[in-house]
């Protein structure tokens, strides 16, 4: 934060646009609740936000490694101010439509993923290698004092101001942070390394698949939150369990971010360890055993706390994965590779909200949780288990500047 002005104006302008996107998660949960009062169609704001993130997200990673990045999370980012003021204008018309509702979400998901592979980028652009894990943990931090924040904030909003206050504040954060973009400096496309490249790039998948620490990397993050995604469930569990009251539906997410953000005040500790795969494959296990615990929690304070677990293992594991994502790339492959990053990291979520949210229709909201959490507690075990080069790798010490290779990967990396 001392050392480099861009990377602090990055940071400030993406907290306060996480807090914002913090209310307005919220804020669509509870709306869609009250046009339907169904759980399968509050999953569906899974698909609404994940296919966008699918398709547009890979779109970015390629365009993250032919333009200027810089200049297309501006654009990517001035879409989602657009699209937050749709919201705020839908609210405060009285909109009784949910399908304008998540049209209006995936829109605003869509521009999100298109810039979101280059944003991904900008740590290891703006800090040195040995800096890179401290930067993605910082973020991360702010990422999680948004969702102590957010969800709180927005039970209050909604309770006295309903929904039009909500998706306001969201616009208003949305326009400092692309005022935030206008301060960091040009970060033009990579050249390709020996020659110029002719015909279009591989896709960050081939550039994934050939490598085990960077598939092991996803398939973990992949498993955790396609399979054990509890936020969809929310707002029936807090129907059936705790009276419906929005400032309890606020609670389930700050929840989360509590441990989050206690984990990431501590992260010094999770960054500076050579052995981060396997904190990864550690915390992505007691991620899934967690949520399995909340499916099971009848008193409040107990299903708080398995919360809390949930999110400070989710910051561990995110904090490594991203690190060892960033350093493992070469930078002519990045945006395509970060784009996989986000679609995963991102739209795999979404799609886990959607899995539980169908599975709780057929069945009950705790059996959901409790199926998702072991399976997906199990799922990370067996990848750890046929992945020998990610339980064993070992990243380089901190004080060395080391960034990856630009050439093409080594035999050892396939």
């Amino acid at each position: 934060m001392r050392g480099s002005r861009p990377f602090r104006d990055l940071w400030i302008g993406s907290s306060l646009a996480s807090v914002g996107q913090q209310v307005a998660t919220v804020a669509v949960l509870q709306q869609v609740w009250e046009l339907t009062r169904s759980p399968l169609w509050t999953g569906a704001i899974g698909v609404a936000t994940g296919l966008p993130l699918i398709v547009l997200g890979l779109v970015g990673g390629s365009l993250a490694d032919a333009v200027d990045r810089r200049g297309l999370v501006r654009v990517a980012t001035g879409g989602q101010a657009v699209a937050a003021v749709g919201l705020l204008a839908q609210a405060a018309a009285g909109n009784r439509s949910v399908l304008l509702l998540l049209a209006l979400v995936a829109v605003q998901a869509g521009c999100a993923a298109l810039g979101a592979p280059a944003r991904r980028t900008f740590p290891v652009r703006l800090l040195p290698a040995g800096q890179v894990a401290a930067g993605l943990a910082l973020q991360n931090l702010a990422f999680q004092a948004s969702m102590l924040v957010g969800p709180a904030l927005a039970g209050v909003v909604l309770a006295q101001w309903r929904y039009p206050a909500a998706y306001a504040i969201q616009a208003l954060t949305v326009a400092v942070s692309l005022i935030a973009l206008f301060r960091l400096p040009a970060m033009p496309a990579p050249r390709a390394v020996g020659r110029e490249r002719r015909g279009p790039l591989p896709g960050g998948w081939r550039i994934i698949l050939r490598r085990p620490l960077l598939w092991g990397s996803f398939a973990i993050d992949l498993a955790a939150t396609v399979l054990a995604m509890p936020i969809a469930l929310f707002p029936l569990i807090n129907e059936v369990r705790f009276g419906g009251d929005p400032r309890t539906l606020g609670l389930f997410l700050s929840a989360i971010a509590v441990g989050g953000l206690g984990a990431g005040l501590f992260s010094g500790a999770v960054t500076r360890l050579r052995r981060g795969a396997l904190v990864q494959l550690v915390a992505a296990t007691a991620w899934g055993l967690a949520l399995a615990g909340f499916g099971l929690a009848e008193p409040f304070w107990l299903a708080l706390s398995c919360l809390a677990v949930a999110g400070a293992a989710d910051t561990v594991a995110v904090i490594t994965r991203g690190a060892l994502i960033q350093l493992e790339t070469p930078d002519q492959h990045r945006g395509r590779v970060s784009a996989v990053e986000h679609v995963i990291g991102i739209a795999g979520p979404e799609i886990g909200n959607f899995r539980g949210g169908a599975l709780a229709s057929a069945t009950s909201a705790p059996l959901a949780l409790l199926a998702g959490g072991l399976a997906a507690a199990a799922t990370v075990v067996s990848v750890g288990l046929v992945n020998r080069p990610l339980r064993g790798h070992r990243t380089p010490p901190a004080h060395e500047d080391v960034q990856p290779s630009t050439g093409p990967p080594q035999l050892a990396d396939r």
